[in-house]
């Protein structure tokens, strides 16, 4: 069902044949970020950006005073900034989870780039590589090799170009916006992240502390809170509606990164505009893509029906009901029974076994009489014989539980012929 402002999924979208006819493959080249040899080789570009940014930011804290307005200025870059990974990069672009306005796009596309994260045309290349290739080789963050490379340990490193997940980004090389930043990028990176703020700052005489606190820092803490969903939501919290996958549900995380902390729901409906799906999960991202949508500014908010959502999260509770099942004793399963006749069973009770047909089904009561709460003659008298109507009450007697029945399972010996 599709309306002007929320589209509701009834399962998950699939690539259409006119979508697919359209791919472009880019072929790999060498360059700063990909390697065409076989080896491991430093990145020397990304790593100069994350241990250069952090150190001037240090040094700032060091040696120059905080002033308010400008603490106000870096929360709001921090936030401008880290949304414009979150629902621009990411929800928009990556996952085209819902649409926007010229004025949003442009303004999310500007704060993307202030994230110093890469251009989106790159930084999408390579998500959706991670939702294609999720925990494998070709999933450039690949959580399985470690907390520290899926945070920023395969930033540091070149991709190899025999391991890099191709994804289709026909639609990113088609749009203006994003075409005109990637060419553009260093160039809007450095006149919205940089010059922009220290502009302000020097408003009220404090260019220098804009610098240190509204842009260092800010961009640390940016790099680090959207890095977290790369690493700590691929290692901490629930897995609400899949375990196929090293995606978790949680809220620290959410709190870390702006909303993207219920990644296992995410991992599970990519084409949904929310990570936190109830009204109390902290999604900051998901506040603004909805409140904007009151004013037109966005639109075709997709979001998974919730029949589908329920359907997942019945599905992953069943899972976790067998995996416990798995570490109980239920006894031997029906096909694993040895086949019986009645000979065979008054056979094995001349010899000291105790046993009760019930259904059909041979059991070894001997290590249950002294404790059956009827008493012990009770249970005596129905050894050798079929005990299906004592069990079942129908003799006057009372119907036995269902525990009492998952009980009686572990002595299982045999099925009658």
């Amino acid at each position: 069902m599709t309306n002007a402002k929320v589209q509701v999924l009834a399962s998950k979208p699939t690539q259409t044949q006119s979508e697919h006819n359209e791919v472009v493959k880019d072929v790999p080249k060498e360059s700063t970020f990909v390697s065409m040899a076989n080896k491991t080789e430093i990145n020397w570009f990304h790593t100069a950006i994350l241990v250069g940014i952090p150190s001037i930011a240090l040094y700032g804290l060091l040696t120059t005073p905080l002033q308010y307005p400008t603490l106000i200025l870096a929360v709001l870059m921090y936030f401008w900034t880290g949304l414009g990974i979150t629902g621009g990069y990411h929800r928009l672009w990556s996952h085209r989870a819902f649409q926007a306005t010229w004025i949003v796009r442009f303004l999310l596309c500007l704060g993307g780039a202030a994230a110093f994260e890469g251009s989106c045309k790159w930084w999408c290349r390579n998500h959706r590589a991670h939702h294609r290739y999720t925990d494998t080789d070709k999933d450039p963050y690949n959580a399985k090799k470690g907390f520290f490379y899926s945070h920023l340990g395969w930033m540091l490193v070149k991709q190899k170009a025999n391991q890099i997940g191709f994804a289709d980004i026909t639609d990113l090389q088609k749009d203006p916006m994003i075409v005109w930043q990637h060419r553009n990028y260093l160039q809007i990176a450095l006149s919205v992240s940089v010059a922009l703020p220290v502009a302000i700052g020097a408003l009220w005489g404090d260019a220098r502390g804009a610098f240190f606190y509204a842009v260092a820092a800010r961009v640390f803490f940016v790099h680090h809170a959207t890095f977290f969903v790369n690493s700590l939501a691929h290692t901490l919290g629930d897995k609400t509606f899949s375990d196929l996958h090293t995606a978790f549900d949680s809220f620290i995380t959410a709190v870390l990164t702006l909303g993207e902390g219920y990644h296992n729901y995410h991992h599970e409906f990519p084409s949904d505009y929310r990570n936190g799906i109830k009204v109390y999960h902290y999604d900051p991202t998901k506040w603004l893509i909805k409140g904007l949508s009151l004013f037109g500014l966005t639109y075709n908010l997709k979001c998974m029906s919730d029949e589908e959502i329920e359907k997942a999260r019945l599905q992953m509770q069943q899972r976790e009901v067998d995996v416990q099942k798995a570490k109980l004793t239920y006894g031997k399963k029906f096909d694993n029974l040895p086949n019986m006749t009645w000979d065979d069973i008054k056979k094995r009770i001349s010899q000291g076994e105790k046993l009760v047909v019930i259904d059909n089904i041979v059991h070894d009561v001997s290590s249950f009489v002294h404790e059956h709460p009827g008493g012990r003659q009770t249970l005596l008298n129905y050894v050798g014989t079929d005990a299906t109507s004592f069990f079942e009450g129908t003799e006057g007697t009372h119907k036995h539980s269902k525990e009492a029945r998952k009980y009686l399972f572990a002595m299982r010996v045999g099925q009658l012929n």
